[in-house]
């Protein structure tokens, strides 16, 4: 089993930067990569970025590319997700999530409960 807990949320203006924290706990050595996900009101959830655990490959959507950053600390167990030039459309409640199955990257086993960011115009 793998705990997750997202920190770091909160509101700020357009233009301005966050940055959250993913803190894993439990079967951490099971971990091959955590993924950071957002879900705006009335919208399906959607996927931001991804960092791999070992060897910290990353992947990022489109719509963040350049501009949020996925970063991790194997020693704190914690992976980051710096959020810059923030938008009205980066509102959302944002996730971590963890992968196990190196095979499958698209298939996240364990939440978090989730982060409010809100970005004022």
């Amino acid at each position: 089993q793998v705990q997750l807990v997202e920190s770091g949320g909160g509101l700020v203006q357009a233009g301005g930067s966050l940055r959250l924290s993913c803190a894993a706990s439990g079967s951490t050595v099971t971990i091959n990569a955590i993924g950071w996900f957002r879900q705006a009101s009335g919208k399906e959830r959607e996927f931001v970025a991804r960092i791999i655990r070992s060897g910290g490959s990353t992947y990022y959507a489109d719509s963040v590319k350049g501009r949020f950053i996925v970063s991790r600390d194997n020693a704190k167990n914690t992976v980051y997700l710096q959020m810059t030039s923030l938008k009205p459309d980066d509102t959302a409640v944002y996730y971590c999530a963890a992968n196990i199955n190196r095979y499958d990257l698209g298939q996240y086993r364990y939440w978090g409960q989730g982060t409010q960011v809100t970005v004022s115009s």
